[in-house]
């Protein structure tokens, strides 16, 4: 991944370095196991223990010969360790150290994920109670339809968030799966025994049924929640562009001192994190789709999925990673504009308020609904075309009159009837992070 999106923690679990020294834990681990069955002496153990080293460029150096890094891999660390080095990877074929190295990896970096996507539901569902009872109009097919708020917007963002956590919460837990079960995972060279303790003082699961690797469902499950968790990220970047159109205006990203967004027009302020992020979505469905390829390996394995791993495994997790904080920063840092949402509602000439014109024809004034509709609906057209307020035509509209009093009329236009709810589903949030605990003043204390 190139540096720009690589933020240090996530980057520093797939660096080289990192990925050999996975490595170097796995063999230590089976050498360790081996001792009390006496496969390796305890002196050879303690001999890798103390000076077992990774060197990074002489790894590479090696390679270039054996053209094999596993191989140029354990050369170069029985070089560290010195005559007692031949005691490594006894029992071992490649995959054995590659995948259960990888799993490793792969469950520090579905920790990291999993603690920025809290990170961005506490966010969330802050801003989401502060922002509850600021009004802005709903829209549908981009067309206002009715009232709502913005903190129920954020709201829904919220709950998204959460469950696109348990599914990558359940793929990271499932990818902590490792093997040590030989070149077609018979257990030829190594016992189920030295497998199970191996795994457990590493931290994962035993895969049940391996070949000479881990299934690769696992790694299309998690690259699938992956992708999935991203593009509700671009649902909510997408959202913000909309309403920081010019046309609208109802919220804007936030812009810091110095910050230009245009080498040519200086009023530009531009929803970049936004449009970046909605970038990088389309990456992730991308590698989700080529991990989805990668199950179906010939036999008990090839190495088609090696080269695509390389990319998109450290790729996804590092541009989820960076994704998933910027859009936490931008959701603490968006500038809200309920003034322009007011402005915009305004605009609509009360057409919003159909449906309850509508509902209050047939249901107080006896009209069948088909004719209540033709009325409601060509009313609505008069105004939009004449740019006039509907409740004015409405109110001037014979059939109308007929049926619904101009107390009725008004109370079909207060926009508060179209928010009674709205409490009761941001109260929804305490399933996600319980609300702050409310200050009460003590008995008998003036108030």
């Amino acid at each position: 991944m190139i540096r720009r999106y690589t933020l240090p923690e996530m980057g520093a679990i797939w660096n080289e370095a990192a990925r050999f020294e996975h490595m170097l834990r796995v063999e230590i681990e089976v050498a360790r196991a081996q001792v009390a069955r006496g496969g390796v002496p305890a002196d050879a153990l303690a001999a890798i223990e103390a000076r077992a080293r990774v060197d990074v460029e002489r790894i590479a150096e090696i390679e270039r010969t054996t053209d094999h890094d596993v191989i140029a891999f354990v050369s170069q660390v029985a070089e560290s360790v010195g005559p007692e080095g031949r005691h490594l990877h006894r029992g071992l074929t490649s995959s054995d150290v590659l995948d259960t190295a990888l799993a490793l990896q792969l469950g520090a970096a579905g920790e990291l994920l999993l603690r920025d996507a809290d990170r961005l539901l506490g966010a969330l569902v802050t801003r989401a109670r502060s922002e509850a009872g600021t009004l802005m109009m709903g829209r549908t097919h981009s067309v206002h339809a009715e009232p709502t708020t913005f903190g129920l917007k954020l709201a829904g963002w919220a709950f998204e968030v959460d469950r696109g956590r348990q599914r990558l919460a359940a793929a990271v837990e499932e990818i902590r799966t490792g093997k040590i079960s030989g070149p077609v995972g018979t257990y030829s060279h190594l016992g189920p025994d030295i497998e199970a303790e191996v795994l457990a003082a590493l931290g994962l699961r035993v895969d049940p049924a391996s070949t000479q690797i881990v299934q690769r469902d696992r790694h299309a499950a998690l690259l699938t929640a992956i992708a999935i968790l991203g593009g509700s990220l671009e649902r909510f970047a997408t959202e913000i562009r909309n309403l920081a159109h010019t046309e609208i205006g109802e919220v804007m990203e936030p812009f810091r001192a110095g910050q230009r967004g245009s080498s040519a027009m200086p009023h530009k302020r531009n929803p970049i994190l936004s449009e970046r992020i909605a970038g990088i979505a389309r990456v992730l469905r991308g590698y989700a789709q080529t991990a989805l390829e990668d199950q179906a390996l010939w036999h008990e394995r090839d190495i088609s999925h090696s080269s695509a791993e390389r990319v998109i495994l450290p790729d996804a997790t590092i541009l989820l990673d960076y994704a998933l904080q910027k859009m936490t920063g931008l959701v603490e840092g968006l500038v809200v504009r309920p003034e322009r949402m007011r402005e915009n509602i305004g605009r609509g000439f009360g057409l919003h308020a159909s449906s309850r014109v509508l509902d209050a024809l047939v249901d107080r004034g006896g009209m069948a609904r088909e004719d209540a509709y033709a009325i409601v609906q060509r009313a609505a057209f008069a105004a939009s075309d004449a740019r006039r307020p509907l409740r004015e035509l409405l109110a001037v509209e014979p059939l109308v009159a007929r049926h619904l009093s101009l107390a009725d009329l008004d109370a079909c236009f207060d926009d508060a009837r179209h928010l009674v709810h709205v409490d009761e589903v941001i109260a929804r949030l305490d399933r996600l992070v319980p609300a702050p605990a409310v200050a009460t003043a003590p008995a008998g204390a003036a108030r």
